[in-house]
């Protein structure tokens, strides 16, 4: 089985997505795609194994992956959405209606990829995201990788120019062989990119330091032991996880055999199966805390 696509109207913008629900779901996960793609980068055909949507609810959770604003059904409207404070209260009118009066467990928990983390940390630093039963990011940094700077040209507060495909294609796609053939390159979830994008890419070492300490939730970060766009590593990743100051539990983690498309790679269910148990941890959490509030009857 697999997703079902849905479409909302928020304001007049349609919003896409795709849906596949647990019966009885122990919280939601709300899945945002990174640049380039669509949401069926969560749910690639003829690949079960690969699908966070399938994996997701065959444990008992209901997976709801969003085409972020400007992709999908609001693809017209991506210029209409360059303010920060637009992005972030349509993403969260669209999951309240997407879900309508589905049952949520305990819960959303955000899981993002690439610079799909930057909606998704602008949703959790947000008054509301204090709701959240947690974050995962995923395939991004705070310094670029020696062989991104180079293809990039990111070099200080230079802007970013578009550079040969090809070479984009080798930071995101290499090594090839952590790849199934036909999923190398993506085309299959391709999708243009809005135009607010390009801002997005330039601010985000800057915008990540002020964001992370408004994070009041739970946070896991992970990086492919293969990641070519950011630096990875023990030092990477300690020096991300320092940055959530008020997150009350923060874990970090490299995915062995992993590049830097994590829920497409050949170990994309073992990546989806680390997130899943880290969703359970925090559905348990939020259970206990809920137990241990004063006034609770003995």
């Amino acid at each position: 089985m697999t997703g079902v696509s849905r479409v909302v109207d928020v304001d007049g913008i349609p919003v896409s997505a795709l849906l596949q629900e647990a019966r009885r779901p122990r919280a939601v996960v709300l899945a945002l795609h990174g640049g380039a793609a669509h949401s069926g980068y969560f749910d690639y055909p003829g690949r079960p194994h690969l699908s966070l949507l399938r994996t997701g609810s065959a444990l008992g959770f209901t997976v709801l992956a969003l085409d972020r604003p400007g992709y999908g059904s609001s693809a017209p409207h991506g210029g209409e959405l360059a303010p920060v404070e637009r992005r972030v209260d349509l993403a969260y009118a669209a999951v309240d209606r997407l879900l309508a009066s589905r049952p949520r467990g305990a819960g959303v928990f955000v899981l993002a990829h690439s610079i799909g983390c930057e909606l998704a940390l602008r949703m959790a630093a947000d008054e509301r995201g204090s709701d959240l039963l947690g974050v995962e990011i995923a395939g991004i940094g705070r310094h670029h990788h020696d062989d991104a700077v180079d293809i990039l040209g990111v070099r200080h507060n230079e802007s970013w120019p578009r550079p040969a495909a090809g070479s984009v294609r080798d930071l995101l796609w290499n090594p090839s062989h952590l790849y199934e053939d036909d999923v190398v390159g993506g085309a299959r979830f391709a999708s243009p990119s809005p135009s607010y994008e390009g801002v997005v890419a330039r601010s985000w070492p800057l915008v990540l330091p002020e964001l992370a300490p408004l994070v009041r939730v739970p946070v896991h970060y992970s990086l492919g032991e293969h990641e070519r766009v950011w630096r990875s590593g023990p030092a990477a990743l300690a020096d991300i996880a320092s940055l959530f100051t008020a997150s009350p539990r923060v874990v970090v983690d490299e995915q062995a055999n992993g590049g830097h498309n994590l829920s497409i790679g050949l170990t994309a269910m073992a990546y989806h199966l680390k997130i899943l148990s880290f969703v359970e941890e925090c559905v348990l959490a939020r259970a206990s805390a809920a137990q241990e509030r004063p006034g609770r009857a003995s």
